[in-house]
């Protein structure tokens, strides 16, 4: 690095600069904006980066080398030189016959991992004949009611040969109970397992909302598949501690990396209050962030995560195996960018936000389809989404290097402006008692809906520039190819569950949730006792109805 006379020299030519050349012209002809700051109006951004700006940059402990501490770089010695990101397209509408065929399709267009989306009766624990789930069957993803349904998914599709995200919360352990029995049922190790549930309760809390059970239960379930799957499914990450979510309900870039990793320090705590320690569960935890439109501030969020999480877990959990530093996580483009109007222009902000996962070292990748502000994606648009992960991974080149950009004045000058925010905001719910308390208390609520309500305001008032919303737009629009679910394919589901239910073994499923209960309501692991329910074909609103009669429900307070 430049030593202080260097850095002084530096300062001085800056100076001489801003007086002598960039002074007149601004004066002269002005800057288009009077200030500049990122995507979010999280970080200011100064004219110009120099030596002077990173000056207590220390290379070793602060950057380090791929593999190593803090993993600034990356967690894998090699990234993407040794293995591309595990390309995944979110899939999952209609019957799980449909999803079984777009399944299928993705992996004969390349798609390296499967990503699976579930209506929103299967995310809240209702079955698609519950009064509750009227209308909404196989709306927003695939409708999943009992075992033969998840066989039917991933029929003629093995599960030791493929990776499989479900983004799932409340019922979580249901549907990974489920894939577990699919693969039972094929044969499979259940060590050779691969993929991630969501799985992440406080995030719902927070932004999404698609909870059942108070937070004390939804702790103990997601710490009880910690466990179970640290001794079952090894390969299987168990939760995908989520700021998508968070960033997509108006978070700035800093508070969706603090509540983020503050939610991972929930977890972790919570699991070690279980007894479980935490060299054996922390492997299995993964992240799941948002790519957004300012492709410098995500380079720079994504290589500042990792370097905070390196450090919670050595600082604040003592662990020992490096593994448990390691933070790797999954990237999807952000839905909350995409507009209705020229959809055509979302192609070209999807590739901008995917290239940012991919300069920031993401470990696998969603891009979403131009339509799906308006719908679920068509064959077409998603095919669309693939080849722009292809074409990053095989054409542009941003993956023969690891951390391109490192070295950047801005981006390592970034990367520490975000990193000293998100610890701020973390010191912050430190005093409130911790993410669960301060989302109980609505503080975390507050924050976002305050950055919410600005952008929106910037937005109308032309602040902030979205093409062909607030500028640029044109008078038509082309009609667009829409994905539907018909009414006839909702009562297909339906008749399908009855049939299940009248084949099933009537004693059998009584049993085993009759079991669920005595174990809900005492101290046991629940996971064994919900397999079990699902191989005897218990639905998912019966499992989950146990759990709400035993936990009860939850009843978020208002946010002033």
């Amino acid at each position: 690095m430049f030593d202080a006379d260097d850095l002084a020299e530096i300062r001085e030519a800056r100076e001489d600069w801003e007086d002598e050349t960039v002074g007149p012209t601004v004066e002269r002809f002005g800057e288009r904006k009077a200030e500049f700051t990122t995507d979010t109006g999280g970080q200011d951004v100064k004219r110009l980066y120099t030596p002077d700006d990173v000056a207590e940059l220390d290379y070793e402990e602060d950057l380090g080398f791929p593999g190593e501490e803090p993993y600034t770089r990356g967690p894998y010695s090699t990234m993407h030189r040794g293995r591309l990101w595990t390309m995944r397209q979110y899939a999952g509408f209609g019957t799980p016959e449909e999803t079984n065929e777009r399944f299928e399709y993705l992996i004969e267009n390349g798609s390296s991992g499967l990503s699976m989306a579930f209506d929103l009766p299967t995310q809240m624990g209702y079955d698609s004949d519950a009064d509750m789930a009227a209308g909404e069957v196989g709306k927003s993803g695939v409708a999943i009611d009992s075992l033969r349904d998840m066989e039917t998914v991933f029929d003629g599709i093995p599960l030791d040969e493929v990776s499989t995200s479900m983004t799932i919360n409340a019922p979580a352990s249901v549907l990974l109970a489920m894939y577990i029995a699919v693969g039972d049922k094929q044969g499979v190790d259940r060590e050779e397992l691969r993929g991630t549930i969501q799985n992440d309760l406080l995030k719902e809390y927070i932004a999404r909302n698609t909870y059942i059970y108070p937070p004390e239960p939804s702790m103990r379930i997601i710490t009880d598949i910690f466990e179970f799957c640290a001794a079952e499914t090894p390969k299987f990450n168990t939760i995908s501690i989520s700021g998508y979510h968070v960033r997509e309900a108006g978070a700035t870039a800093a508070q969706e990396l603090a509540f983020t990793l503050g939610n991972g320090i929930e977890y972790v705590e919570a699991a070690l209050d279980a007894g479980l320690d935490v060299d054996e569960f922390a492997p299995q935890l993964s992240f799941f962030f948002n790519a957004h439109n300012n492709i410098l501030e995500e380079v720079a969020k994504f290589r500042a995560a990792r370097r905070m999480w390196a450090t919670i877990m050595d600082e604040r959990f003592d662990a020992q195996n490096p593994k448990s530093k390691q933070l790797k996580f999954h990237t999807q483009t952000a839905g909350s960018t995409l507009t209705a109007q020229q959809v055509d222009n979302n192609i070209v902000r999807v590739a901008y936000q995917a290239l940012a996962a991919v300069l920031g070292g993401t470990q696998s990748l969603h891009t979403n389809g131009k339509d799906e502000a308006l719908a679920l994606p068509t064959e077409e648009s998603v095919r669309t989404a693939l080849r722009t992960q292809q074409i990053l991974a095989h054409e542009s080149g941003a993956a023969d290097t690891i951390d391109p950009l490192a070295g950047s004045y801005y981006v390592e000058s970034l990367t520490d402006d975000v990193e000293a925010e998100a610890f701020d905001i973390l010191d912050t719910v430190d005093q409130k008692g911790g993410m669960r308390r301060a989302i109980e208390d609505q503080w975390v609520q507050r924050q976002i809906q305050d950055v919410a309500y600005e952008r929106q305001r910037e937005i109308e008032e032309k602040e902030r520039v979205i093409v062909g919303v607030n500028e640029f737009e044109v008078d038509e629009e082309p009609e667009v190819d829409i994905q539907e679910v018909t009414e006839e394919e909702e009562q297909k589901q339906i008749d399908r569950l009855n049939e299940v239910k009248a084949d099933r073994d009537d004693e059998a499923v009584e049993a085993a949730l009759a079991a669920l209960r005595e174990a809900a309501e005492g101290e046991d692991n629940l996971m064994p006792y919900i397999v079990d329910a699902v191989k005897a074909y218990a639905t998912v609103g019966e499992v989950c109805n146990v759990l709400r009669e035993t936990f009860g429900e939850y009843q978020p307070g208002a946010a002033i």
